[in-house]
């Protein structure tokens, strides 16, 4: 990896791959609906659509799209809880086209008033199908059962009251504050040298002069009322997610928690899939994940479960985080684990969208960077013996959430009942 910072602010990270002739240049912003109040709760995400509306050079969306067809290449973008994420791929032969289109598009949206309110419907049908998607939805739920009334406990959809009530003010105001140099990285993958892309990037992204960042929301302690939250609807089948909270990004066990998670459901030859899926039918679906912040993080299994089935399934999930926690992981199933989990990152970074992804996330939000075989190292120095410790710190009954949607309103002291370790 090689690092230029701006007089600005602005980082620009680059990483040749020398095996492929496409690039992937990718804008990271700390603006995402960790940044927002509840009056905003949307307006990240919401901002991100208006993005691709149209600049100056491109003023009109079909007009982005078109450019973009145009050379073959792939663009996109997300908003996730602590950045917002913008991204073209295509043939290096394009860079220049992949510059011009994103600095177009975050340095000289327009913001039409006209695309405002077409796209206000768009994000309310986005909303319906996360409504009407359980298993979209059942993640949100759980992290507001985790987090609370917050920012991090916040769907970043956002409600539907905000997403029909948003400005052209509103969404002027969240970039002036937050889409500064300062707080954005741009990082760039694949056949490209650093000092010429450094040169693209002067060229291309003229930002504004640099004002205050607005920090995000600093996070507070949050114990719910009840360890279980039901979203009570008809579905034909039960979806749970059951976990706690886990270690953040920045804590040095950070890999010990994702070989935990991958022993526990990572994979089809994990212990879930086995023998919560496989020996005791209960559930279709079954998958053990972590989700990692700068400042906090959460372990959790999600399955999808037959109806009249659904308690035997809470029981048979925490049986299986009560075994890690007395008896440890099998030397086999920690190599394994670390092998499935290298193996996986490194198909993941032949693509250049994944290796930019990879490296401008780092710059922006950890206090270290790690080049992969760092990490690989890191990943070959956990202990079995680390495993099952952090297990046991994080496993305990009363540190045991549930969010479930289905047809069980009434059930919760029957299935916080069945959450024991």
């Amino acid at each position: 990896m090689q690092l230029t910072t701006l007089p600005s602010g602005l980082r620009i990270v680059t990483h040749a791959l020398p095996a492929t002739e496409s690039l992937t240049c990718i804008v990271l912003v700390g603006a995402g609906s960790r940044y927002e109040t509840r009056a905003q709760n949307g307006l990240a995400h919401f901002l991100e659509h208006m993005f691709f509306k149209g600049g100056k050079k491109y003023p009109k969306s079909k007009e982005v799209a078109a450019v973009v067809d145009g050379i073959g290449g792939d663009f996109n973008a997300f908003t996730a809880k602590e950045y917002a994420a913008y991204y073209v791929k295509a043939a290096a032969t394009h860079a220049d086209t992949v510059y011009s289109v994103l600095s177009d598009m975050l340095v000289h949206a327009s913001f039409p008033a006209e695309e405002i309110e077409k796209e206000r419907g768009v994000i309310l049908e986005e909303y319906n199908m996360y409504q009407d998607t359980p298993m979209y939805q059942i993640g949100w739920d759980f992290e507001r059962l985790i987090y609370g009334d917050q920012p991090m406990g916040w769907d970043q959809i956002g409600t539907k009251d905000n997403i029909r009530t948003f400005t052209r003010d509103d969404f002027v105001q969240f970039r002036t504050a937050l889409y500064q140099p300062k707080n954005t990285v741009i990082a760039i993958a694949g056949a490209i040298e650093h000092d010429a892309a450094v040169k693209k990037v002067q060229e291309y992204f003229t930002f504004p002069a640099p004002e205050s960042t607005s920090a995000w929301q600093p996070l507070a302690l949050y114990t719910p009322d009840s360890p279980v939250h039901i979203q009570d609807k008809k579905t034909e089948q039960g979806h749970l997610v059951i976990g706690v909270k886990g270690v953040s990004n920045e804590d040095k066990r950070q890999y010990v928690q994702k070989l935990l998670a991958i022993v526990l459901g990572g994979n089809m030859s994990s212990r879930m899939f086995t023998t919560v899926r496989d020996e005791k039918g209960l559930c279709y679906s079954i998958r053990t994940s972590t989700d990692d912040y700068t400042d906090s993080g959460i372990i959790s299994t999600y399955a999808g479960v037959t109806l009249d089935k659904v308690e035997d399934a809470i029981v048979a999930i925490c049986e299986e985080y009560k075994k890690v926690v007395i008896d440890g992981i099998t030397a086999e199933e920690l190599t394994r684990a670390k092998e499935y989990l290298k193996g996986k990152m490194t198909l993941r970074l032949e693509d250049s969208e994944e290796y930019a992804h990879l490296i401008g996330r780092q710059y922006l939000l950890s206090s270290e960077q790690l080049e992969p075989h760092d990490i690989f190292t890191r990943i070959d120095a956990v202990r079995a013996a680390e495993v099952q410790t952090l297990a046991a710190e994080l496993f305990t009954t009363p540190a045991l959430r549930l969010a479930a949607i289905g047809p069980f309103g009434g059930r919760e002291e029957n299935f916080a009942g069945n959450m024991k370790i």
